[in-house]
Protein backbone atom coordinates (compact mmCIF):
# COMPACT_ATOMS: atom_id res chain seq x y z
CA UNK A 1 0.00 0.00 0.00
CA UNK A 2 1.21 3.50 -0.82
CA UNK A 3 0.79 5.68 2.24
CA UNK A 4 0.25 9.39 1.61
CA UNK A 5 1.45 11.91 4.20
CA UNK A 6 -0.61 15.09 4.52
CA UNK A 7 0.89 18.03 6.40
CA UNK A 8 -2.00 19.88 8.05
CA UNK A 9 -1.78 22.72 10.59
CA UNK A 10 -4.36 22.62 13.37
CA UNK A 11 -4.96 26.38 13.42
CA UNK A 12 -5.13 26.70 9.63
CA UNK A 13 -6.68 23.50 8.28
CA UNK A 14 -6.29 23.06 4.53
CA UNK A 15 -9.78 22.24 3.24
CA UNK A 16 -8.59 20.23 0.24
CA UNK A 17 -6.23 18.09 2.30
CA UNK A 18 -8.71 17.35 5.08
CA UNK A 19 -11.35 16.48 2.48
CA UNK A 20 -8.92 13.98 0.94
CA UNK A 21 -8.65 12.26 4.34
CA UNK A 22 -12.41 12.45 4.86
CA UNK A 23 -13.01 10.67 1.54
CA UNK A 24 -10.68 7.85 2.60
CA UNK A 25 -12.73 7.31 5.79
CA UNK A 26 -15.98 7.39 3.80
CA UNK A 27 -14.62 4.77 1.38
CA UNK A 28 -13.56 2.31 4.11
CA UNK A 29 -9.88 3.27 4.33
CA UNK A 30 -7.50 4.03 7.21
CA UNK A 31 -6.34 7.49 8.29
CA UNK A 32 -3.83 8.18 11.08
CA UNK A 33 -4.58 11.53 12.68
CA UNK A 34 -3.47 13.65 15.65
CA UNK A 35 -5.49 14.17 18.82
CA UNK A 36 -4.61 16.02 22.01
CA UNK A 37 -3.59 12.71 23.62
CA UNK A 38 -1.74 10.56 21.04
CA UNK A 39 -2.12 9.88 17.30
CA UNK A 40 -5.08 7.66 16.42
CA UNK A 41 -5.59 5.18 13.58
CA UNK A 42 -9.07 5.83 12.30
CA UNK A 43 -11.74 4.04 10.27
CA UNK A 44 -15.51 4.30 9.85
CA UNK A 45 -16.95 3.11 13.16
CA UNK A 46 -20.06 1.63 11.48
CA UNK A 47 -18.07 -0.34 8.89
CA UNK A 48 -17.00 -3.77 10.13
CA UNK A 49 -14.60 -4.35 7.23
CA UNK A 50 -12.92 -0.98 7.71
CA UNK A 51 -12.52 -1.74 11.42
CA UNK A 52 -10.92 -5.08 10.60
CA UNK A 53 -8.25 -3.20 8.65
CA UNK A 54 -7.26 -1.44 11.89
CA UNK A 55 -6.55 -4.76 13.61
CA UNK A 56 -4.56 -6.00 10.62
CA UNK A 57 -2.47 -2.81 10.26
CA UNK A 58 -1.61 -2.75 13.97
CA UNK A 59 -1.32 -6.49 14.54
CA UNK A 60 -3.86 -5.94 17.32
CA UNK A 61 -5.66 -8.83 19.08
CA UNK A 62 -9.38 -8.73 18.26
CA UNK A 63 -10.42 -9.14 21.90
CA UNK A 64 -9.06 -5.63 22.52
CA UNK A 65 -11.97 -3.18 22.00
CA UNK A 66 -11.72 0.11 20.09
CA UNK A 67 -12.80 3.62 21.09
CA UNK A 68 -15.34 5.47 18.96
CA UNK A 69 -14.54 9.16 18.45
CA UNK A 70 -17.37 11.66 17.94
CA UNK A 71 -17.49 15.36 17.07
CA UNK A 72 -20.78 16.21 18.78
CA UNK A 73 -22.82 15.09 21.77
CA UNK A 74 -25.74 14.39 19.41
CA UNK A 75 -23.74 11.56 17.81
CA UNK A 76 -23.65 9.66 21.10
CA UNK A 77 -27.39 8.99 21.07
CA UNK A 78 -27.24 6.52 18.18
CA UNK A 79 -24.27 4.67 19.69
CA UNK A 80 -25.74 3.76 23.08
CA UNK A 81 -28.98 2.46 24.62
CA UNK A 82 -29.20 5.35 27.05
CA UNK A 83 -27.09 8.16 28.45
CA UNK A 84 -27.36 8.20 32.26
CA UNK A 85 -27.38 11.49 34.13
CA UNK A 86 -23.86 10.99 35.49
CA UNK A 87 -22.57 10.52 31.93
CA UNK A 88 -24.21 13.77 30.85
CA UNK A 89 -22.54 15.56 33.77
CA UNK A 90 -19.13 14.15 32.79
CA UNK A 91 -19.67 15.04 29.12
CA UNK A 92 -20.61 18.61 30.00
CA UNK A 93 -17.57 18.96 32.25
CA UNK A 94 -14.83 17.13 30.33
CA UNK A 95 -15.75 17.03 26.62
CA UNK A 96 -14.10 17.73 24.32
CA UNK A 97 -11.09 16.30 26.10
CA UNK A 98 -9.17 13.22 27.25
CA UNK A 99 -12.09 11.32 28.81
CA UNK A 100 -13.55 8.16 27.26
CA UNK A 101 -16.90 7.00 28.63
CA UNK A 102 -18.06 3.36 28.53
CA UNK A 103 -21.82 2.81 28.12
CA UNK A 104 -24.20 0.06 26.98
CA UNK A 105 -23.97 -0.08 23.18
CA UNK A 106 -26.72 0.18 20.59
CA UNK A 107 -27.30 -2.47 17.93
CA UNK A 108 -25.83 -0.22 15.24
CA UNK A 109 -22.25 -0.88 16.34
CA UNK A 110 -20.41 -3.85 14.79
CA UNK A 111 -19.27 -6.39 17.36
CA UNK A 112 -15.65 -6.09 16.18
CA UNK A 113 -15.57 -2.55 17.61
CA UNK A 114 -16.55 -3.73 21.11
CA UNK A 115 -14.76 -7.10 21.03
CA UNK A 116 -18.16 -8.78 21.39
CA UNK A 117 -19.00 -6.95 24.63
CA UNK A 118 -22.30 -5.16 25.24
CA UNK A 119 -20.52 -1.88 26.04
CA UNK A 120 -18.90 0.74 23.83
CA UNK A 121 -16.20 3.31 24.61
CA UNK A 122 -16.79 6.85 23.29
CA UNK A 123 -14.91 10.13 23.47
CA UNK A 124 -14.82 13.56 21.84
CA UNK A 125 -11.21 14.65 21.18
CA UNK A 126 -10.07 18.21 21.80
CA UNK A 127 -8.13 18.68 18.55
CA UNK A 128 -9.37 20.69 15.57
CA UNK A 129 -7.99 18.29 12.95
CA UNK A 130 -9.57 15.27 14.64
CA UNK A 131 -12.94 17.03 15.03
CA UNK A 132 -12.90 18.20 11.40
CA UNK A 133 -12.12 14.67 10.20
CA UNK A 134 -14.94 13.16 12.28
CA UNK A 135 -17.59 15.75 11.44
CA UNK A 136 -16.69 15.75 7.74
CA UNK A 137 -16.88 11.96 7.59
CA UNK A 138 -20.37 12.12 9.13
CA UNK A 139 -19.67 8.98 11.15
CA UNK A 140 -18.07 8.06 14.47
CA UNK A 141 -14.45 7.12 13.86
CA UNK A 142 -13.05 3.99 15.51
CA UNK A 143 -9.47 4.73 16.48
CA UNK A 144 -6.90 3.07 18.73
CA UNK A 145 -3.41 4.55 18.95
CA UNK A 146 -1.63 4.68 15.58
CA UNK A 147 1.24 2.33 16.37
CA UNK A 148 2.16 -1.30 15.98
CA UNK A 149 0.37 -3.17 18.78
CA UNK A 150 2.45 -3.25 21.96
CA UNK A 151 4.83 -0.45 20.93
CA UNK A 152 4.99 2.95 22.65
CA UNK A 153 2.06 5.10 21.56
CA UNK A 154 2.84 7.74 18.91
CA UNK A 155 3.06 11.37 19.95
CA UNK A 156 4.32 12.64 16.58
CA UNK A 157 3.78 11.79 12.91
CA UNK A 158 7.36 10.49 12.85
CA UNK A 159 6.37 7.71 15.25
CA UNK A 160 3.36 6.79 13.10
CA UNK A 161 5.52 6.66 9.98
CA UNK A 162 7.99 4.36 11.76
CA UNK A 163 5.24 1.86 12.59
CA UNK A 164 2.56 2.12 9.91
CA UNK A 165 4.10 3.39 6.66
CA UNK A 166 2.81 1.19 3.86
CA UNK A 167 -0.01 -0.20 6.06
CA UNK A 168 -2.48 2.72 6.01
CA UNK A 169 -3.88 5.03 3.33
CA UNK A 170 -3.09 8.42 4.88
CA UNK A 171 -1.02 9.79 7.74
CA UNK A 172 -1.95 13.33 8.75
CA UNK A 173 1.09 15.14 10.13
CA UNK A 174 -0.40 17.63 12.55
CA UNK A 175 2.70 18.11 14.72
CA UNK A 176 3.33 16.79 18.23
CA UNK A 177 0.44 15.85 20.50
CA UNK A 178 -0.13 17.77 23.72
CA UNK A 179 -0.89 15.42 26.61
CA UNK A 180 1.15 12.45 25.38
CA UNK A 181 -0.86 9.75 27.21
CA UNK A 182 -4.10 8.11 26.07
CA UNK A 183 -7.45 9.23 27.47
CA UNK A 184 -8.90 8.19 30.80
CA UNK A 185 -11.50 5.43 30.36
CA UNK A 186 -14.48 5.71 32.71
CA UNK A 187 -16.97 2.82 32.91
CA UNK A 188 -20.50 4.11 33.52
CA UNK A 189 -22.23 1.00 32.19
CA UNK A 190 -22.83 -0.64 35.57
CA UNK A 191 -23.89 0.24 39.09
CA UNK A 192 -20.41 1.32 40.23
CA UNK A 193 -18.58 4.02 38.23
CA UNK A 194 -15.04 2.77 37.62
CA UNK A 195 -11.83 4.05 36.05
CA UNK A 196 -10.58 1.31 33.72
CA UNK A 197 -7.59 3.28 32.41
CA UNK A 198 -6.07 6.42 33.96
CA UNK A 199 -5.25 9.39 31.76
CA UNK A 200 -5.38 13.17 31.49
CA UNK A 201 -8.61 13.37 33.50
CA UNK A 202 -7.64 12.12 36.95
CA UNK A 203 -9.58 10.40 39.71
CA UNK A 204 -9.26 13.64 41.67
CA UNK A 205 -11.01 15.46 38.80
CA UNK A 206 -13.78 12.88 38.52
CA UNK A 207 -14.49 12.42 42.21
CA UNK A 208 -15.92 15.96 42.32
CA UNK A 209 -18.76 14.70 40.13
CA UNK A 210 -18.75 11.01 41.12
CA UNK A 211 -18.03 10.62 44.86
CA UNK A 212 -18.37 6.82 44.74
CA UNK A 213 -15.95 6.29 41.85
CA UNK A 214 -13.60 3.31 42.06
CA UNK A 215 -10.38 2.30 40.29
CA UNK A 216 -10.08 -1.02 38.46
CA UNK A 217 -7.57 -3.52 39.85
CA UNK A 218 -5.91 -3.91 36.42
CA UNK A 219 -4.61 -0.33 36.56
CA UNK A 220 -2.06 -1.13 39.24
CA UNK A 221 -1.38 -4.83 38.69
CA UNK A 222 -0.69 -6.96 35.62
CA UNK A 223 -3.31 -9.64 34.99
CA UNK A 224 -3.30 -11.48 31.67
CA UNK A 225 -6.45 -13.43 32.62
CA UNK A 226 -8.86 -10.49 32.59
CA UNK A 227 -11.38 -9.92 29.79
CA UNK A 228 -10.55 -6.38 28.65
CA UNK A 229 -13.48 -3.94 28.70
CA UNK A 230 -11.17 -1.12 27.68
CA UNK A 231 -8.04 -0.69 25.53
CA UNK A 232 -4.85 -1.08 27.57
CA UNK A 233 -6.26 -3.42 30.19
CA UNK A 234 -4.66 -6.62 28.94
CA UNK A 235 -1.43 -7.40 27.09
CA UNK A 236 1.91 -5.65 27.31
CA UNK A 237 1.55 -2.12 25.99
CA UNK A 238 3.78 0.85 25.26
CA UNK A 239 6.83 -1.42 25.33
CA UNK A 240 10.32 -0.46 24.19
CA UNK A 241 12.36 -3.12 22.39
CA UNK A 242 14.68 -3.65 25.35
CA UNK A 243 13.90 -4.83 28.88
CA UNK A 244 12.65 -2.09 31.21
CA UNK A 245 12.63 -1.92 35.02
CA UNK A 246 10.90 0.84 37.01
CA UNK A 247 11.92 1.87 40.53
CA UNK A 248 9.28 3.32 42.83
CA UNK A 249 9.53 4.87 46.30
CA UNK A 250 11.59 7.57 47.96
CA UNK A 251 13.56 9.54 45.35
CA UNK A 252 16.90 9.10 47.14
CA UNK A 253 16.36 5.35 47.34
CA UNK A 254 15.40 5.25 43.66
CA UNK A 255 18.59 7.03 42.62
CA UNK A 256 20.72 4.78 44.80
CA UNK A 257 19.14 1.62 43.40
CA UNK A 258 19.53 2.74 39.79
CA UNK A 259 23.17 3.73 40.33
CA UNK A 260 23.94 0.30 41.81
CA UNK A 261 22.20 -1.55 38.98
CA UNK A 262 23.82 0.67 36.35
CA UNK A 263 27.28 -0.20 37.64
CA UNK A 264 26.36 -3.90 37.71
CA UNK A 265 25.01 -3.95 34.16
CA UNK A 266 27.83 -1.87 32.67
CA UNK A 267 30.38 -4.16 34.35
CA UNK A 268 28.61 -7.02 32.59
CA UNK A 269 29.04 -5.31 29.23
CA UNK A 270 25.48 -4.05 28.81
CA UNK A 271 24.40 -0.74 27.31
CA UNK A 272 22.20 0.93 29.94
CA UNK A 273 19.54 3.57 29.41
CA UNK A 274 18.35 5.66 32.36
CA UNK A 275 15.05 7.56 32.51
CA UNK A 276 15.33 10.20 35.21
CA UNK A 277 13.91 13.61 36.11
CA UNK A 278 15.40 17.10 36.02
CA UNK A 279 15.92 16.98 39.76
CA UNK A 280 18.09 13.84 39.64
CA UNK A 281 19.86 13.94 36.27
CA UNK A 282 23.13 15.26 37.75
CA UNK A 283 23.58 12.09 39.83
CA UNK A 284 23.87 9.75 36.85
CA UNK A 285 27.38 9.79 35.38
CA UNK A 286 27.24 6.55 33.39
CA UNK A 287 24.86 5.08 30.82
CA UNK A 288 22.64 6.98 28.39
CA UNK A 289 20.61 9.39 30.51
CA UNK A 290 17.40 11.14 29.41
CA UNK A 291 15.19 13.25 31.66
CA UNK A 292 11.39 13.00 31.45
CA UNK A 293 11.02 16.51 32.86
CA UNK A 294 10.49 17.97 36.29
CA UNK A 295 8.65 16.29 39.16
CA UNK A 296 7.10 19.70 39.84
CA UNK A 297 5.05 19.40 36.63
CA UNK A 298 3.92 15.85 35.82
CA UNK A 299 2.34 17.09 32.58
CA UNK A 300 5.83 17.40 31.10
CA UNK A 301 6.65 13.84 32.18
CA UNK A 302 3.44 12.52 30.62
CA UNK A 303 4.15 14.45 27.42
CA UNK A 304 7.70 13.10 27.09
CA UNK A 305 7.39 9.47 28.24
CA UNK A 306 6.49 7.63 25.01
CA UNK A 307 8.94 9.67 22.94
CA UNK A 308 11.75 8.76 25.36
CA UNK A 309 10.95 5.05 25.07
CA UNK A 310 11.25 5.35 21.30
CA UNK A 311 14.51 7.30 21.62
CA UNK A 312 16.01 4.43 23.60
CA UNK A 313 14.97 2.05 20.82
CA UNK A 314 17.05 4.14 18.42
CA UNK A 315 20.02 3.99 20.78
CA UNK A 316 19.85 0.17 20.99
CA UNK A 317 20.19 -0.07 24.77
CA UNK A 318 20.11 -3.50 26.40
CA UNK A 319 18.11 -2.42 29.43
CA UNK A 320 16.22 0.68 30.59
CA UNK A 321 16.23 1.64 34.28
CA UNK A 322 13.52 4.18 35.00
CA UNK A 323 12.58 6.35 37.92
CA UNK A 324 8.95 6.13 38.94
CA UNK A 325 6.73 9.01 40.08
CA UNK A 326 4.25 9.49 42.91
CA UNK A 327 1.11 7.37 42.52
CA UNK A 328 -1.37 10.26 42.64
CA UNK A 329 -3.11 12.66 40.25
CA UNK A 330 -1.52 12.36 36.76
CA UNK A 331 1.19 10.18 38.28
CA UNK A 332 -1.31 7.28 38.36
CA UNK A 333 -1.54 7.37 34.56
CA UNK A 334 2.24 7.70 34.18
CA UNK A 335 2.91 4.74 36.48
CA UNK A 336 0.21 2.69 34.73
CA UNK A 337 1.99 3.21 31.39
CA UNK A 338 5.35 2.40 32.97
CA UNK A 339 3.91 -0.78 34.46
CA UNK A 340 2.60 -1.86 31.04
CA UNK A 341 5.83 -0.86 29.25
CA UNK A 342 7.96 -2.83 31.69
CA UNK A 343 5.69 -5.87 31.75
CA UNK A 344 4.98 -5.23 35.43
CA UNK A 345 8.65 -4.94 36.49
CA UNK A 346 8.20 -2.28 39.19
CA UNK A 347 10.56 -2.51 42.18
CA UNK A 348 9.70 -0.75 45.44
CA UNK A 349 12.78 0.77 47.12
Amino acid sequence: MNTKILKITENNIDEDLINEAINVIKNGGLVAFPTETVYGLGANGFDQWAAEKIFIAKGRPQDNPLILHVSSIEQVGELVREIPKVAIECIERFWPGPLTILLKKSDKIPSIITAGLDTVAIRMPEHKIALELISGSNTPIAAPSANTSGRPSPTSAKHVIEDLMGKVDIIIDGGDTGIGLESTVLDLSGETPMILRPGGVTKEDLIKIIPNIEVDFAIIKEDENIVPKSPGQKYRHYAPKSEMVVYSGDVENIVRAILEKTEEYISGGKNVGIICTDETKEFYKDGIVISMGTRKDEKTIAHNLFNILRLFDEKNVDIILSEGVDFSFLGVAIMNRMMKASGGKIIEV
